[in-house]
């Protein structure tokens, strides 16, 4: 009964909307329409759970948009006889076409998303066996142990699940080549690793030769190994317990399943978050396409693969020939090829890994680019939009996440156009203050309120079209390359965990700055144009307001490639848990406010004992509640003040592979503790707030980073003490935590 109310509300309004759309009206009456189907938007955005109602917001959001495109397309472009005008100009109305149809695929995408809840698991008899597949390259060993032991705590039956370390840096043509250096850091680090992961309790496997990079990697784990589902862990992504307890059972109620992705999670920031001091309290980058789009593409069984924290069914493999690896992003590839075999995805919202991003902006832009030009090469090889045994859902769905990929050329021209009239006074958008209003405005409005109507919990205002900008400028590059040669881009390993020991500029910084220089003498031309010409028009108001928009996302692109120092090398998850200190016959009861793989910050709960930072203080810590009981060894490292009470800094003297699992145990014993931190940041900011802040990011921001272009940054470099080494008994192997050079045949110094 409700589907029919949804359904025949739906046909109804878009009835009224088709009637709108094409009917001819004066300017005032456009007004008034726009107004009016503005008005039924906001009543439509009250309930926002009720499907009628979104099906409402979504149909005259959908007539101000087209009524726009047709009076875009019918009024405001200019003549063909003037090629300077029309030929820039057709370019700007092909942008905003392209962000048209990319509003229209949202729409259908997130018309009805889904939640998951996993189904209960009825005999542990009935689980299927599980294959844990880690592909590493270049990774130190210490994040790979962090990881290997996360994997190993898991709540699975023993004897159903196998863990696999399949090493691509110590293959055996690496431990071959004909440069000595490369065969002998290969050799040590594939010694090192075995040691490691014979220590753990978990496989490990080398192949011949790089083939095909990451899925060349993951098919060869899959001819070493045989369970019925495989897990795939990045190197960094580090699973908390309940993992499989919340995926695998859903492979039992649909045998046709392939796929069970689940969100990345991750401890760190990005270089916006970062370098805007967001992380905190602002919803990241991913939640936006982990906590709303994955959940619409659901609906449409086209939620797909991601590379990681995800668990694969081995036999829809083997149907398709395993990983794809045509293009350098092998996930959504694999997933595709599937789909069209006719099997089916699902994905499960709920935080289950904990995983590191690039720091780094030129780590990140590295990532990006890789991202770009691999869903460009399935667009263009695969064709998604007409590829077999697709449903249409599935064919909108795949074309629109390959097509978003293309917003670095949309977002530029929206950057340079104003230019085009301020400086040479090209007129490449015709129209008057009143026929914008009537028009653009509204549509504007409309499209902002649709942001936050869709995305308000995930994403603020004015911060996509940040995002946006600083990729575009260095991802044209990448697009112009695939576009050219669809099989030439490679698949490049994302640097992860840097650190950086001094404030800076990035080194891609310069057409940042160039950028915001000709914007700055844009805006300023344009005030003198206001002010001197006799008579003004319309069409310079709009565009003077225009480029000091843009000019306001440029300025807060400056603060993202001014780097601050990062000096952590290990990241901290927050997770208050009791326990117990002991030292000798003494012991107190504290509460470990956070840990991470290089030590826990603790705070007493009575009362504290007189410790002195510069000593050799030493004790163990036992937690008994919240999972299972673990104790490691610590030594004092740092005391500091929180708000009135004191907090220790314990390190671990040293890291045996037991000390590893402990670790695992401390910090990914509780999914919730990974939700309560997303759940804690999505907080919805309306566009008043989101605008103000944003502006200010824009003025602060943009002094900071010509405070470093003029030399003014701290180039102090702070020294961090060295982790305890990673001790692995079997072989007596030691492996420390920082340092970069040529491998010890006993050890690597290595900079996590």
């Amino acid at each position: 009964m409700h589907m029919m109310c949804v359904k025949w509300t739906a046909l109804l309004a878009g009835v009224v909307g088709l009637a709108l759309l094409w009917m001819p009206l004066s300017l005032q009456a456009q007004l008034v329409l726009s107004l009016a189907a503005l008005g039924v938007m906001f009543f439509g955005m009250s309930r926002p759970e009720n499907t009628v109602f979104r099906f409402i917001t979504f149909i005259f959001c959908a007539v101000l948009a087209l009524r726009y495109a047709y009076w875009r397309t019918t009024e405001t472009l200019p003549v063909f006889s003037e090629p300077l005008n029309f030929i820039p100009g057709l370019l700007l109305y092909m942008a905003e076409m392209y962000c048209l149809l990319m509003l229209a695929i949202s729409f259908f995408m997130l018309a009805d998303p889904i939640k998951r809840v996993a189904p209960k698991v009825r005999s542990l008899d009935d689980l299927p066996t599980v294959d844990v597949l880690i592909p590493t390259y270049n990774e130190d060993p210490e994040l790979l142990a962090g990881t290997l032991a996360a994997a190993k705590s898991m709540i699975y039956p023993r004897d159903k699940l196998t863990i696999w370390l399949l090493d691509d840096g110590s293959t055996q043509a690496k431990r071959s080549h004909k440069d000595p250096t490369v065969a002998l850091a290969a050799t040590r680090r594939h010694e090192q690793l075995k040691a490691l992961c014979k220590a753990m309790g978990v496989h490990y496997h080398a192949r011949k030769k790089n083939d095909h990079a990451k899925a060349g990697n993951l098919n060869d784990g899959l001819k070493v190994s045989g369970s019925d589902l495989v897990v795939v862990f990045d190197a960094d992504h580090a699973p908390v317990r309940e993992f499989l307890k919340e995926t695998v059972s859903f492979f039992k109620e649909d045998p046709k399943l392939f796929l069970v992705q689940t969100p990345h999670y991750f401890l760190n920031p990005d270089p916006l978050e970062k370098n805007l001091r967001t992380f905190r309290s602002m919803p990241s980058e991913n939640e936006m396409f982990y906590s709303v789009l994955q959940r619409g593409l659901d609906k449409w069984n086209a939620s797909f693969f991601c590379g990681s924290a995800a668990v694969l069914s081995r036999k829809a493999l083997q149907a398709v020939g395993g990983f794809s690896g045509q293009s350098i992003t092998e996930d959504c590839e694999t997933a595709l090829s599937l789909h069209a075999k006719g099997w089916r995805s699902l994905y499960v919202d709920k935080p289950l890994i904990a995983g590191l991003q690039p720091e780094t902006f030129v780590a990140f832009i590295g990532q990006r680019a890789r991202w770009c030009q691999g869903m460009l090469q399935i667009l263009i090889l695969n064709r998604p939009f007409l590829a077999k045994g697709l449903t249409m859902g599935q064919r909108i769905c795949y074309a629109g996440i390959n097509m978003f990929w293309l917003f670095p050329l949309s977002r530029l021209a929206f950057m340079l156009s104003p230019l085009l009239y301020i400086f040479f006074s090209l007129e490449i958008y015709q129209a008057n203050i009143q026929e914008f209003g009537a028009y653009a405005l509204t549509y504007l409005i409309a499209s902002f309120a649709m942001q936050s109507y869709l995305y308000g919990k995930v994403r603020w205002p004015w911060v996509s079209e940040l995002y946006e900008y600083i990729q575009s400028i260095m991802l044209v590059g990448s697009i112009i390359s695939v576009i050219r040669n669809p099989r030439k881009p490679t698949f490049n390993v994302t640097a992860k965990g840097q650190t950086l020991n001094s404030d800076g500029l990035s080194p891609i910084a310069i057409p940042y700055f160039v950028m915001f220089f000709v914007l700055l003498a844009a805006a300023v031309y344009s005030v003198w144009r206001l002010a001197t010409e006799p008579v003004a028009s319309d069409l310079l108001m709009i565009v003077a307001i225009w480029n000091l928009i843009n000019l306001g996302v440029a300025g807060a692109g400056l603060g993202v490639v001014a780097e601050r120092r990062e000096l952590r090398r290990n990241q901290r998850l927050p997770i208050r848990r009791h326990a117990i200190l002991r030292q000798g016959d003494r012991n107190w009861t504290v509460i470990l406010l956070d840990a991470s793989s290089g030590g826990v910050s603790v705070q007493f709960a009575d009362h504290e004992p007189d410790i002195d930072v510069d000593s050799d203080w030493r004790g163990k810590i036992e937690v008994r509640r919240g999972g299972r009981p673990v104790s490691f060894p610590v030594t004092i490292r740092s005391v500091r003040d929180f708000d009135g009470t004191n907090v220790f800094g314990f390190a671990y003297p040293e890291r045996l592979p037991g000390t590893f699992m402990a670790i695992a145990e401390v910090m990914y014993s509780d999914q919730a503790v990974l939700q309560e931190r997303i759940s804690r940041r999505q907080v919805r900011l309306d566009i008043v707030s989101g605008t103000l802040r944003f502006a200010r990011w824009s003025l602060v921001e943009s002094f900071r980073a010509v405070g470093y272009l003029l030399g003014f940054a701290r180039a102090e470099s702070v020294e961090s003490h060295d982790d305890a080494p990673i001790v692995v008994k079997t072989n007596n192997a030691q492996i420390p935590g920082k340092a970069a050079s040529v491998p010890d045949i006993r050890g690597v110094r290595t900079h996590a």
